[in-house]
């Protein structure tokens, strides 16, 4: 059996993009960092992107590994119909390459989580030279709150739930602009 060789002269073949991806991050994964990764994949159905971009969230500890978050985010945020189904996971070396922005709830997991994190694996594991340059502070897309840091709700009462789904709310709707703007190839096709 012979087999013939075809020129594709002048086709253009189908590129496959791989999605733009986007981890959260906080201390345990069981309350902002599902939070943030429930509202992000709200807004980014919503417009019709979930194909395109890749979202999950991640803990700077392995405490709470393979538990559901928090019953209490996840009741103040069905309220405000957004679904959270994560189960928590600690962060690994792996994210600094998956991920193409991980996002911090705060300066603590930002600098002690996933920099310290960073300098440690840069010299056991392959990692891209500016990987650090990933991570950010959720807040820092923020457009209504003022605050640079989401709260830890966990010890407070029902209004910080709230006051956390606000802030991220508010965070999401934004990111998901920038991460528009700056990568065109999304909105195409």
């Amino acid at each position: 059996m012979q087999v013939s060789v075809v020129a594709f002269k002048n086709k253009k073949l189908p590129q496959t993009q791989t999605p733009f991806s986007v981890l959260f991050v906080c201390l345990g994964n069981i309350c902002r960092s599902p939070a943030a990764e429930g509202v992000f994949t709200y807004f980014v159905k919503k417009r019709g992107f979930d194909s395109k971009i890749r979202i999950d969230s991640a803990g700077t500890i392995n405490y709470h590994e393979g538990n559901q978050t928090d019953s209490r985010m996840r009741a103040a945020s069905k309220r405000c119909g957004i679904e959270i189904t994560s189960i928590s996971r600690p962060i690994k070396s792996s994210d600094f390459v998956e991920f193409d922005l991980i996002l911090a709830m705060d300066k603590q997991n930002r600098e002690r989580g996933y920099m310290e994190a960073f300098n440690r694996w840069k010299f056991r594991d392959p990692l891209p030279e500016d990987a650090h340059k990933k991570v950010r502070l959720i807040c820092s897309y923020c457009k209504k709150h003022d605050e640079t840091e989401v709260p830890d709700p966990c010890y407070g009462g029902p209004e910080g739930f709230k006051k956390v789904l606000d802030m991220l709310e508010d965070a999401c709707e934004s990111l998901l602009e920038n991460i528009l703007a700056e990568n065109k190839h999304i909105q195409e096709s």
